[in-house]
């Protein structure tokens, strides 16, 4: 069974940093480049930068763990009270990104954890996308949105089959390199 929990011990950023880096180069595009992937891993995902997610009190930083004492199998940062990009194009549904939001900023799981594979009919990837969103309903947000690769296929059929819907595009900087995301959204 899938334990996920709300991470406030900022002495876990060590390790949400390590899981970081092994788990953000895997929904790169393949042609993005090693060092840029390295270096975006230094910048935005080093452990001072979730010990800042966990101090944030507008913030949750989500674990999920294969049992209550296990390693952390993935992890999810939240945003509440988030506002989208002003970049993101093709507001498909402009009536929904005027009320109180949610951003899920990142939302990763080790490889051999993705999907069902036979062993738990309650996958961390499930558990902790159902936790994120009712941590944004009980901030009293009305929708949750994150932002995903075009080229992430296997991320993009996860966030339909867990209701999410394209609402635009926005502009992601990989290290200077800039690559391309659809913004979904779904109400919570």
């Amino acid at each position: 069974m899938t334990v996920v929990e709300i991470v406030t011990d900022p002495t876990s950023a060590d390790r949400l940093a390590s899981l970081a880096a092994t788990t953000f180069p895997l929904a790169c595009p393949p042609h993005s480049p090693p060092e840029d992937v390295a270096a975006h891993i230094r910048s935005v995902l080093g452990a001072d930068r979730f010990a800042a997610h966990i101090a944030d009190p507008d913030t949750d930083v989500l674990v999920a763990r294969p049992a209550a004492d296990g390693a952390f199998v993935g992890y999810a940062v939240v945003h509440h009270g988030s506002a989208l990009p002003a970049d993101v194009g093709d507001r498909d549904q402009p009536g929904r990104v005027d009320s109180q939001l949610s951003e899920i900023s990142k939302f990763y799981v080790l490889p051999d954890h993705h999907g069902d594979r036979g062993r738990s009919d309650d996958p961390p990837s499930r558990a902790m996308m159902r936790a994120a969103l009712r941590r944004a309903a009980e901030r009293e947000s009305a929708a949750a949105w994150l932002g995903v690769n075009e080229e992430n296929h296997r991320a993009l059929r996860f966030y339909t089959k867990s209701g999410f819907t394209r609402i635009g595009t926005r502009a992601f900087d990989l290290n200077g390199r800039i690559e391309h995301d659809y913004v979904l959204m779904r109400p919570v």
